[in-house]
């Protein structure tokens, strides 16, 4: 009488019941149900001490094996991990495996597992980075050519409140733009120090930061608010790329300056303004700069010629360029369909024009911010763009 795998529960207690009726002997019970007399002993066994819950499935994994890690070194490892909550498996096993050499100490990715097992470790959240950078990066070749421009690490202050420097500076002439108590990357607060700056110093033809906000979005385009109104003002965002401060260097090593006017923590937001100020004069103006033969740098600054427009100019797109509006969701209409460009330009004019191999490009003034996918209906990276040269669409 063969076992059927769809009721095998039932087949166990029918067998159960025919043993413990006495007319069956065990061995004879096994030849008819097809199991070992093995088999048949240990349901027997399990139903006596159980009852019918004994002959439920049990899984077949071994209950240890020769590759587990050992309860007491697995509670090192979580002990040291709630001791030190910011320390990941790798240096949880290097400091234990220091301390105590001797023992057979498991892997960092087994040790992660124990610490996500115990509820020690989230889940890595993925990160949205900002769209690759195309070309080089501009090399200044005179006052206003290039300014560098980011945030300073937080510091607090001793009301307790926080502050997030902005800075700019020259890339030419080391001059420091503007230095400021902010309190944090705002688009709303950094604009209105660009506004000052453009009007004391005018017009920078390329600004260049990181990409951390308000400069960078993750979005496709990688614009945001702020990046649009410089376009729009004749000025290129150009970017670092991600996790490479060094190529912003001459503006990394003037914050490691600027450590002095932070030191020891102000007392309020007032008076780190105050500091800020005294250092931007004497920066400028009195502290001699090794890259600029030891002069300071207002020595070597010039302002820019290109003035603060009073109104904002509109984009002249050629004639064969497809303009479209982008609306108030950030999509276009293009060739039937909806193409979401980006929230950053919503009531602004764009143009789509046809690359040489027939990729349609979508610009916003002269700068090229992504290629519609005819396919997926969405626009696309630069990035993506393999090869064939685009018809820029300037001005006539």
């Amino acid at each position: 009488m063969p076992w059927q795998e769809s009721c095998a529960m039932d087949e166990r207690l029918r067998f159960m019941t025919e043993q413990l009726s006495g007319d069956w002997t065990m061995t004879e019970l096994c030849e008819r149900y097809e199991v070992s007399r093995k088999t048949g002993y240990k349901w027997l066994e399990r139903y006596v001490l159980e009852g019918a819950a004994g002959l439920a499935e049990r899984s077949r994994a071994p209950h240890e094996h020769g590759r587990s890690t050992p309860d007491y070194l697995a509670e090192a490892i979580i002990g040291l991990r709630r001791e030190r909550p910011s320390w990941g498996s790798r240096k949880i096993i290097a400091k234990l495996a220091a301390g105590q050499p001797e023992e057979a100490w498991p892997s960092a990715s087994t040790a992660g597992e124990i610490l996500k097992r115990a509820g020690l470790v989230g889940a890595r959240k993925l990160r949205r980075r900002a769209p690759p950078r195309l070309g080089s990066l501009t090399a200044p070749r005179h006052a206003n050519h290039v300014w560098a421009v980011d945030h300073k690490g937080w510091v607090r202050l001793g009301d307790g409140s926080r502050v997030e420097p902005l800075t700019m500076t020259d890339g030419f002439s080391r001059y420091l733009i503007s230095v400021s108590a902010t309190g944090g990357t705002a688009h709303d607060e950094a604009k209105p120090l660009f506004e000052l700056a453009f009007r004391e110093y005018g017009l920078p033809e390329v600004i260049r930061s990181d990409n951390g906000a308000p400069f960078v979005s993750t979005g496709v385009t990688g614009l945001t608010e702020l990046s649009v109104w410089w376009i729009k003002l004749g000025i290129l965002p150009e970017r670092i790329d991600p996790g490479q401060p060094q190529q912003n260097g001459c503006h990394e090593r003037f914050h490691l300056t600027l450590k002095e006017a932070m030191q020891p923590a102000a007392a309020d937001r007032a008076e780190q303004e105050r500091r800020f100020q005294a250092f931007k004069r004497d920066f400028n103006e009195e502290r001699p700069h090794e890259a600029l033969g030891q002069v300071p740098p207002a020595s070597v600054y010039r302002r820019s010629p290109r003035q603060m427009p009073a109104r904002l100019p509109e984009p002249a797109y050629p004639a064969e360029a497809a303009v479209r509006k982008v609306r108030s969701n950030g999509e276009i209409k293009w060739q039937g369909d909806l193409i979401y460009i980006s929230s950053a330009l919503i009531g602004e004019a764009v143009a789509v024009t046809e690359t040489e191999t027939g990729h349609w490009l979508v610009w916003f003034f002269d700068m090229p911010i992504g290629i519609i996918d005819p396919a997926k209906k969405k626009l696309r990276r630069l990035a993506a763009l393999e090869g064939g040269k685009a018809n820029r669409p300037n001005p006539k």
